[in-house]
């Protein structure tokens, strides 16, 4: 046998016949190897033909090793325990490497105030993936699996999930037509907005945040007439400039500039303040931490 015919040889023959010599019985071994004994048994034979040798004599009560069984015993061991910690380590290193991140980011803010924590984490991940979609959705995607964690807004139902809140917060504002009186007065209350039509969403999207609102309103004596909120953020926008009604919400988006639209704060004791937070299921607590201190860092209101 020359050793150019050796070059093809599968290392899992040679383990497949280590385990049978350590344990001298078919049966045995093709449980360790989680196989069943007939392709075992040819492996060992297939082993024997390639190396020009026989390796074991078998008898009734089991298998023996040959002189020449024993020597290559004694030759592959030390190769099968390096591939042994070969393996160990690498798994050790596949575990410390940064792993893919699926995140969710909430909508509610304004898509800008997560670009830096955004290009933070690609350089700190292998695949940085990036779904965006309302707080609830998100939440329930985590839930499902289908997210790592998630970026959302609060206040939200986070049953089943780890809450981690951020050090950010934005008060929420009135994006209305510019064309309305309201749109030049300083120090807007709520109450001075009782008349105007009110785009807002229906309560069993969001509970939580509905809830949190209306006691909100309650106590500025708001009471407006709603008008379902669309869908889409550029049509809200374009009905608003159209004096259709108006909107609350994420200070940040007054970064998008609208024809039409004026971007209104509310006087102080109307203020609602929107705060940040990262969700995660709970066996998903030990890969999450690593990344807390980077969101902390990136997403602290200034």
């Amino acid at each position: 046998m020359t050793t150019s015919r050796l070059h093809s040889l599968d290392l899992r023959l040679l383990r497949a016949f280590a385990v049978v010599a350590e344990e001298n019985n078919i049966s045995r071994a093709a449980q360790r190897l989680f196989i069943s004994q007939p392709p075992l048994t040819r492996h060992i034979r297939h082993l024997e033909t390639q190396l020009g040798v026989t390796l074991f004599l078998r008898h009734s009560k089991g298998l023996i090793l040959t002189d020449a069984g024993r020597e290559v015993l004694e030759i592959i061991q030390p190769m099968l325990a390096l591939q042994a910690r070969t393996l160990a380590a690498l798994s050790e290193l596949a575990t410390r490497s940064p792993q893919p991140l699926h995140l969710g980011v909430t909508t509610a803010f304004e898509q800008g105030i997560f670009a830096a924590v955004e290009s933070a984490l690609s350089e700190h991940t292998r695949v940085l993936s990036v779904t965006r979609h309302a707080s609830p959705v998100l939440a329930q995607q985590v839930r499902k699996g289908k997210l790592d964690a998630a970026l959302v807004a609060l206040p939200l139902n986070t049953e089943g999930l780890l809450l981690h809140p951020l050090p950010y917060q934005e008060p929420l504002i009135a994006a209305l037509p510019a064309s309305w009186p309201e749109a030049a007065r300083p120090g807007l209350t709520l109450s001075a907005l009782n008349h105007r039509p009110l785009f807002w969403f229906k309560r069993e999207r969001n509970p939580d945040f509905f809830d949190y609102t209306r006691r909100i309103f309650d106590r500025a004596g708001y009471a407006p007439t709603y008008v379902e909120e669309p869908a889409e953020h550029d049509v809200l926008l374009a009905r608003i400039a159209r004096g259709e009604g108006m909107i609350l919400l994420p200070a940040s988006f007054s970064a998008i500039q609208r024809q039409g639209v004026a971007f209104c704060p509310v006087a102080e004791g109307d203020t609602m303040p929107l705060s940040l937070g990262v969700v995660y299921a709970p066996h998903q607590a030990e890969s999450v931490q690593q990344w807390l201190s980077l969101l902390d860092d990136h997403l602290t209101t200034r």
